[in-house]
């Protein structure tokens, strides 16, 4: 052999050893990640631009139920209390069948010339039901032929400054969630399984908020002006807020909080002809109290509140365990002449605990239960005296989102574009007060890739209503999901709901029928749907 096949074989022989290593580089190949479709155009190599970052939640679903709005006027968005004065309902003959689809883009800027201390955050909605309307102006449709409507809702254009380590400012149209979390970089999953769960405040209000985010505590203090009516006038509806949360040990945390609503608002503003207020039509839509009393009044609110925590990111061990009380204590003064005197003391209470146990390997393999309490009153204020749950959601809608629960029918979903119409639309479950709670197990076939979940939910009212009983219903559902790629899957999901004799009642003593003014018990209601999902960055 001469030398200079000596040096081609020498050659050869290192660029074969090469070869694997490129391979691997470029893309990687496991036993977890090959049935992955998605999984051989991942750029494991790209580096994230951070001064201009796109981010965007894309859901599409087709559903089939028996649900759907007497009143023409709600096709295309359905919000509020199931047999509520939305006009929605069941049916044992009609079927509501269609597709929805909804994107929620964040535009997120961080210019260099700043040094990451400064952040500008924009996101937006745009949602349709498939084939409802097109050249029109008017949000939640647009998905007919030709398209063109004006249709694009905004929900946060926010700044955040960072004046040190662990301290932030935010200013303008922002996140306002009832969790110690930083809505902006915690997962949204978490929010629904700390602090109070969204079951308040679980919406976006433009105010300024301060936030210190430390390893061992959480302090926030937020002002929030819900609405601002005329402006020269003592007229308005302000939101304060201030969280504390301390890390115990590894696993517990124990956090405290307090809110205040100062509302002179007399009913103003609120969404379209709804109004807004404890004694609007928009409490009534989403299934909270509406109080008896004229609209010019005074209200001052407040709620105490403790949480408590035990490694609420499922990392640290099998075990865990999430729970909060609150205390919703106030006055409520109604004008009567010219004078304002006394409508209603105001002292209701919640409280609920959920636990989970992980018995497999991946965060998805796990079982658990959730238990809500929530006080209730059968006489409303005609004792002047209100001893229920009082929520955000008499101020928006829906402002207060209890949506962490397993549960579909009987508590409220977050596989959600146009259509919102849970049982328990409000924890306080319309004044009447709320014993309930679900149970639910979940499986990865393929860890991380394949996942099933069954579970079940029960609801009994705290008081008894007028010419109907205890028992809010009893749910099955279950679910099966597959994922595609990294925060994308595709998801079939149904759930039955067996509606108790709670519903036997139209008492509307409490702001509006209970069973839609009924001669019978409604049908009971069933929702399916598939849903392809993808959360994009």
């Amino acid at each position: 052999m001469n030398k200079i096949t000596k040096v081609f074989l020498v050659v050869l022989l290192a660029l074969v050893q090469q070869l694997p290593a490129q391979i691997t580089g470029e893309k990687p190949v496991s036993d977890a990640n090959k049935f992955n479709l998605f999984s051989n155009d991942m750029p494991y190599n790209a580096k994230a631009n951070k001064e201009f970052q796109f981010l965007a939640f894309f859901i599409t679903q087709g559903v089939n139920s028996n649900m759907y709005p007497k009143a023409s006027l709600f096709n295309g968005q359905l919000v509020g209390r199931l047999f509520g004065p939305n006009s929605s309902s069941t049916s044992d003959t009609s079927t509501s069948s269609y597709f929805e689809q909804r994107i929620i883009p964040f535009f997120i800027y961080q210019p260099k010339l700043f040094n990451g201390k400064a952040i500008l955050r924009t996101s937006f909605e745009i949602d349709w039901t498939w084939g409802d309307q097109a050249y029109g102006i008017s949000g939640n449709k647009g998905g007919a032929i030709n398209a063109d409507q004006v249709n694009i809702q905004t929900q946060n254009v926010e700044l955040e400054l960072i004046p040190a380590k662990n301290f932030a400012i935010n200013l303008g149209l922002q996140r306002l969630y009832d969790t110690p979390y930083n809505p902006y970089r915690t997962m949204f999953d978490k929010m629904t399984t700390t602090g109070y769960r969204l079951a308040y405040w679980g919406t976006d209000a433009v105010g300024i908020s301060a936030r210190y985010d430390g390893d061992f505590q959480k302090v926030k203090a937020g002002y929030y002006l819900l609405y601002e009516n005329n402006t020269e006038a003592v007229d308005d509806v302000t939101l304060t807020e201030l969280v504390y949360q301390q890390k115990l040990s590894l696993k517990w945390n124990a956090g405290a909080s307090l809110y205040y609503v100062r509302d002179r608002g007399k009913g103003q503003g609120g969404v379209s002809v709804f109004g807004e207020g404890l004694t609007s039509t928009l409490a009534a839509y989403n299934g909270s109290f509406v109080f008896n009393m004229p609209r010019d009044y005074k209200a001052d609110i407040a709620w105490l509140g403790l949480t408590l925590s035990r490694n609420p990111d499922f990392w640290l061990d099998p075990f865990q365990l999430t729970s909060f009380v609150n205390f919703n204590l106030g006055t409520a003064q109604a004008k009567v002449g010219n004078s304002y005197e006394k409508a209603a003391d105001i002292a209701g209470f919640a409280a609920n605990i959920r636990a989970a146990y992980r018995y497999g390997r991946t965060l998805n393999d796990y079982v658990s239960a959730d238990f809500i309490y929530a006080s209730g009153d059968p006489n409303g204020i005609d004792d002047k005296k209100f001893k229920g749950v009082i929520t955000g959601n008499s101020w928006g809608m829906p402002s207060s989102i209890f949506i962490g629960t397993g549960g579909y029918l009987l508590f409220p979903h977050a596989n959600v574009v146009n259509r919102f119409t849970p049982v328990v639309a409000d924890i306080s479950n319309m004044g009447y007060g709320l014993i309930g709670g679900t149970m639910n197990v979940a499986h990865d076939f393929i860890p991380h890739k394949l996942n099933a979940k069954a579970g079940s939910a029960f609801a009994v009212s705290q008081a008894k209503p007028q010419g109907g009983g205890w028992s809010l219903g009893t749910e099955l559902n279950g679910s099966v999901s597959y994922s595609l790629g990294p925060f994308m899957s595709i998801e079939m999901h149904g759930a039955y709901l067996w509606l108790g004799d709670f519903f036997d009642s139209q008492d509307d003593s409490h702001g509006s029928s209970i069973n839609g003014n009924s001669i019978t018990r409604p049908v009971n209601p069933y929702t399916f749907f598939i849903v392809y999902k993808w959360l994009m960055f």
